[in-house]
């Protein structure tokens, strides 16, 4: 399979010979995200900092759309949501919550985390292993919980 950003390209030019703008318009400004990451860090975009993006995007568009539904702007909400889910075609599968909770477990048991202390050797484990794949702050509060609890 092709880089993502390669990927990004050849979608950029099908949704333009298909006309379909929504896709068109979210592609190009993933595109033009990814253009400014490259200025800035001076160096070709790997598939890890192209998802991080893409994950930045998509969070950036779920607090729009909460935004827009609690000020009753149902339409600026649906395309918020129209738009992630465009984004989130290219990112992984999403870990299920049976995944995730294995994936606790093991990262529990690996680094020894007992206390509020250890956060950081869990969150350390686990952010390689869910990396687009989960929502970190919501594992973040996951973990801290399970911290406080024993």
């Amino acid at each position: 399979m092709a880089d993502l950003k390669t990927r990004v390209a050849d979608d950029i030019k099908t949704a333009m010979r298909a006309g379909d703008k929504l896709r068109l318009s979210v592609l190009r400004m993933l595109s033009a995200e990814l253009k400014q990451r490259e200025v800035v860090e001076q160096q070709t975009l790997n598939d890890t900092v192209v998802m991080a993006a893409i994950e930045k995007m998509v969070k950036q568009r779920r607090d729009s759309e909460k935004q827009f539904r609690d000020g009753d702007r149902p339409e600026l909400a649906d395309k918020e949501a129209a738009e992630i889910v465009v984004l989130q075609d290219y990112l992984p599968q999403a870990l299920s919550e049976l995944e995730l909770a294995a994936l606790l477990d093991q990262a529990f048991a690996e680094t020894g985390a007992a206390e509020p202390k250890d956060m950081g050797k869990v969150i350390g484990w686990l952010k390689p292993k869910v990396a687009g794949r989960a929502d970190m702050g919501a594992l973040s509060a996951q973990v801290k919980a399970r911290l406080n609890q024993g």
